[in-house]
């Protein structure tokens, strides 16, 4: 009899869901070193409907009750803990209702035995309970030693709702395999090197820093060409002292010594920028670009820093976690001065350099201005915004750089040069 309750339930519910459809709640779980995070997404309107009563202050005892007896799991027949961190609402969009509020439960899942982390019987039925036409779809939106790290590599585990045949809610088992440390340290190096190739502010300090690099100084002004060999042990100093700057800053941050605010670290990328930028038009400190590439390099560090500090690793997997992004910057960078020298090189010996390499300190600094108005304000503005919009032309541009340095090669090799 009480299967025919619920699926006379569904049915009613399904005709009102398909005039007005809601979305599912989302569940994405973060495996720890000794416990899963979790966060939950619902729509509020659905919470209220599976209590029966308007929502309003959700940080009361009656909620983290109500949370913590329907997000439950199991392992070897025993219960873990599990405890509701904070409860948040916002309000979100969705393409079929608009906009809406949705409910935001963090919850920590402790098992009795950390041997058991890995394979568990995950009871979700939160709304479900109550409203049969509700589902969750479950993720992992991190597992380090399966290379799952963030939305781009979320893993999907699947769907808790009502089986109409039955009339009950099946809970979902949760299988993530033993993973390796392999996976989790090349999983680290894919990170490093995508956070200098989509880092916008990062990739454009390297680049800016390069400009001069292949220049001598003369009376408080770039002069010419410095030479090939001069050139490359210089740029060779230059990048190990950024190199080393960063390291120590990535490694104190990422271990808890010392947490960097995140604000402040920001806007002085930004100043990083327009130094860099007044140092390419003209030499501001000559002869001591080294302290200066490594103290800057100090500051993007702790900005590296903040990519690693929520992966809660133990001593072993966070020392590779830290190894395998920095080799993922070094990386990256090293693909980029490998790309950008030759062409540096190339036109600097030609006098149109000079254009080069004003217009690119003026662009710097314009990038710089407008990202710490930015940072500063909270708010974003036109160059801003257009600076995230072309983000991804970087390599456009050093593509230009390359056609540009050709061309001003065989302009130079001509023979109506002669």
């Amino acid at each position: 009899m009480r299967n025919y309750c619920f699926l006379i339930a569904f049915l009613l519910f399904a005709g009102d869901l398909a005039a007005h459809p809601m979305p599912g709640s989302v569940v994405k779980l973060s495996v720890l070193n000794r416990e899963i995070r979790g966060v939950a997404f619902m729509p509020k309107i659905e919470l209220e409907n599976a209590i029966g009563r308007p929502v309003g202050n959700l940080n009361t005892p009656f909620f983290t009750r109500y949370f913590t007896s329907h997000i439950r799991a199991i392992s070897g027949g025993k219960p873990w803990k599990t405890t509701i961190d904070k409860i948040l609402v916002a309000t979100t969009q969705d393409s079929t209702v608009g906009s809406y509020d949705e409910v935001e439960v963090h919850f920590l899942m402790m098992p009795p035995d950390s041997d058991n982390l890995r394979n568990f019987t995950f009871d979700y039925d939160v709304i479900i309970h109550q409203v049969v036409t509700h589902s969750a779809i479950v993720f992992v939106e991190q597992d380090w030693k399966n290379g799952v790290r963030d939305d781009l590599t979320t893993r999907p585990l699947g769907v808790i709702k009502l089986d109409v045949p039955t009339g009950k809610i099946f809970p979902l088992e949760v299988r993530l395999g033993e993973g390796s440390s392999w996976k989790g340290f090349m999983s680290m190096v894919s990170l490093g090197m995508e956070h200098i190739r989509e880092g916008t502010d990062h990739l454009l300090f390297l680049l800016t820093l390069l400009l001069p690099a292949t220049l001598l100084v003369k009376r408080k002004r770039w002069a010419g060409f410095w030479g090939v060999s001069h050139s490359l042990r210089h740029i060779v100093k230059i990048v190990t002292a950024f190199t080393i700057g960063h390291s120590i800053t990535l490694i104190i941050g990422s271990t808890g010594i010392v947490h960097f605010p995140v604000k402040p670290i920001e806007i002085l990328i930004a100043v990083s920028i327009l130094v860099s930028a007044a140092h390419a038009f003209r030499p501001l400190f000559p002869g001591k670009e080294l302290f200066i590439a490594a103290g800057f390099g100090l500051i993007h560090g702790m900005a590296f820093a903040e990519s690693l500090v929520s992966l809660d690793l133990d001593a072993g997997s966070l020392a590779l976690s830290i190894l395998g992004f920095n080799l993922g910057i070094e990386l990256m960078q090293l693909l980029i001065i490998v790309i950008t020298i030759p062409w540096l090189i190339i036109l600097s010996r030609n006098r149109t350099y000079k254009e080069v390499r004003v217009g690119g300190a003026i662009f710097a600094g314009i990038a710089a201005v407008a990202w710490i108005i930015e940072r500063v304000s909270g708010s974003p503005n036109s160059i801003s915004s257009a600076l995230q919009a072309i983000s991804g032309s970087a390599y456009g541009l050093l593509f230009f750089l390359a056609i540009l340095a050709l061309l001003s090669y065989f302009k130079k090799n001509s023979p109506e040069a002669d």
